[in-house]
């Protein structure tokens, strides 16, 4: 993470080499966040894979559900589908044992 990112709202959080002479995060001195290495990265295996262990698979309408294995594919709705589609692809999903990363919760009061 880019040094003292968090501290201040104008800088962001992705990554830029830290370059000064006495910069005590390029010395790696302890109490410092840590740097970029080879080591940190993520198995070939494991890459672009959801937690879960399964490939995860954005739809934007119903008939993109059909196809998909339960057993190896989750499913995320995109942002961009409205109400009654989002519905549609959940209850499909449903029939097909799909889980759905993002489902909508429906709050105790309302009801649809």
């Amino acid at each position: 993470m880019r040094q003292e990112s968090w501290r201040y709202k104008k800088l962001r959080p992705s990554w830029r080499k830290p370059k000064g002479v006495d910069n005590k995060m390029r010395l790696q001195q302890s109490g410092v966040p840590a740097l970029v290495k080879v080591g940190y990265r993520t198995p070939k295996v494991a890459r672009s894979l959801h937690p879960s262990g399964k490939v995860e698979k954005l739809v934007h309408n119903p008939s993109e559900l059909d196809g998909l294995d339960p057993k190896v594919h989750v499913v995320r709705v995109s942002s961009t589908v409205g109400d009654r589609k989002r519905a549609l692809i959940e209850a499909k999903a449903a029939r097909l044992n799909l889980r759905v990363l993002n489902r909508r919760r429906v709050k105790k009061g309302e009801q649809k």
